[in-house]
């Protein structure tokens, strides 16, 4: 009896969680915590009060996996004070969990397709041992599952629709670290889709590695990517729907038709490109080329015309040479992106470049090429911004403008940020706005009172 006592208490532990890296984390860490509630333990919103600590990491880029490292040295005095219990989750590559753990940094290590087990690796370091070895549930979805949401107050959320991936890019850890592609069952989205509506939440993000490679089957049914968004869209009407991230290679007509049928799945299209140069997109085992990806944007513009396009671009990646930027450029030049996410090459250990290939571009290279990168970017978001000059948008409010309290801020269906006054609109809300203002990143606007609601 003592022993069930003793076990109980354990189950009611403190946890508290930080994120770093991207929008497909935020979604682990509310799969996560809804395990742990269900386990018995208690989500706590203060760190130093909380018996455990859980870091969800992303190894994608250096900077993130630098950014968790420091974190763990300020914390330390939790570990040494409280005897708190780091466990990191996430994307982490073996070298970098094995150093944590040797060095004792961190209690436990948690992979992506784990999570289910999670409870059993608290218990483990609560008990002292080194590390629970457990075999990767390799298809696991976390369909299943019923997140906990963050933040009630919002009105957009994300729903991962797809793990993992098969692409095998050169520079990407993911393939290792979340494993091999599969796909959540299209009826398990469409519901949890509806209860996010039903619960308050006007728009959803659609996540994945790779959406446009979604695929669900069973027996002679087989649903893809553009059979999920179209009966999304036809099953919950009043929600609006995004998706992130594309792959190029597999983006498809019949999507974009898809898109430009419905009204309440938006027009933007985030589509990395990530180099200009077919050199370097062979070497990143990218499966496309530039022709091909000038020609799906043109498409997108002809089928969708009203879309906006945003980009990952990496500049420095082995091998790199000044043709090659200015193919990039060029690139750029050519299409004018909305907007996008630019940075420098980092080899990540693991990844078949960092053991194949020579990470051979200077640094201070690197440094300007990105710099010119991010200079075009910012000239040419600001001209697509002045295209919406004197346009009314339509908006969903999500909250308050951080840079003026007398200011909500939304976006509009090209994923835009606009900031307007409040009056006597609130959070959740969809309104018109006629645009007056633009900077570089954002629309300024006022509210647009001839429009039949």
């Amino acid at each position: 009896m003592m022993e069930k006592n003793k076990n109980q208490k354990k189950l009611n532990q403190s946890f508290y969680i930080e994120n770093y890296g991207c929008q497909m984390n935020l979604s682990d860490s509310e799969i996560v915590i809804s395990i742990l509630s269900n386990d018995g333990f208690v989500l706590s919103n203060n760190l130093e009060k909380a018996d455990i600590i859980l870091f969800n990491s992303c190894s994608i880029r250096e900077k993130a996996e630098l950014t968790l490292k420091k974190r763990l040295e300020q914390l330390q005095f939790l570990k040494k004070k409280k005897k708190t219990l780091f466990g990191v989750i996430g994307c982490l590559s073996k070298k970098i969990i094995n150093f944590l753990i040797e060095e004792k940094k961190i209690d436990f290590f948690v992979n992506p397709n784990s999570y289910k087990k999670i409870s059993d690796f608290i218990r483990y370091a609560m008990d002292g041992k080194k590390s629970l070895h457990l075999n990767h549930q390799k298809n696991e979805t976390y369909s299943d599952i019923q997140p906990f949401y963050l933040n009630q107050k919002k009105v957009t959320t994300f729903l991962s629709i797809t793990r993992g991936c098969d692409n095998m890019c050169t520079f990407c850890i993911v393939p290792f670290t979340r494993g091999r592609e599969r796909s959540s069952s299209p009826y398990s989205i469409i519901e949890q889709c509806k209860h996010l509506y039903q619960n308050g939440y006007k728009e959803i993000t659609l996540l994945g590695q790779n959406v446009d490679s979604y695929r669900w089957s069973k027996g002679f049914i087989t649903i893809g990517f553009s059979e999920l968004l179209n009966l999304l869209a036809l099953e919950i009407p009043s929600m609006r729907i995004r998706f992130s991230t594309s792959n190029p290679h597999d983006m498809s007509d019949k999507v974009l038709e898809i898109i430009s049928k419905h009204p309440n799945i938006c027009k933007h299209i985030h589509l990395p490109v990530q180099s200009g140069s077919n050199k370097i997109l062979r070497l990143m085992n990218r499966k496309y080329t530039r022709e091909k990806y000038l020609s799906l944007v043109n498409r997108i513009r002809t089928i969708i015309p009203e879309c906006s396009i945003s980009h990952d671009i990496m500049t420095g990646f082995c091998n790199e040479e000044e043709k090659d930027h200015q193919d990039t450029i060029d690139l750029m030049n050519k299409i004018q992106y909305n907007y996008g996410y630019m940075f420098s090459y980092s080899p990540r250990p693991g990844t078949y470049a960092y053991r194949n290939l020579q990470d051979n571009v200077p640094k201070d290279v690197k440094k300007k090429r990105l710099k010119e990168i991010i200079d075009l970017q910012r000239n040419h978001s600001s001209f697509r911004m002045k295209e919406y000059l004197g346009k009314v948008q339509e908006i969903l409010i999500e909250g308050e403008s951080k840079k003026n309290c007398q200011y909500w801020y939304g976006r509009n269906t090209q994923n835009l940020v606009v900031v307007f006054p409040k009056q006597s609109y609130k959070i959740g809300d969809f309104t018109h706005i006629q645009i007056t203002e633009t900077t570089s990143a954002t629309l300024i606007g006022k509210i647009y009172r001839d429009v039949k609601k």
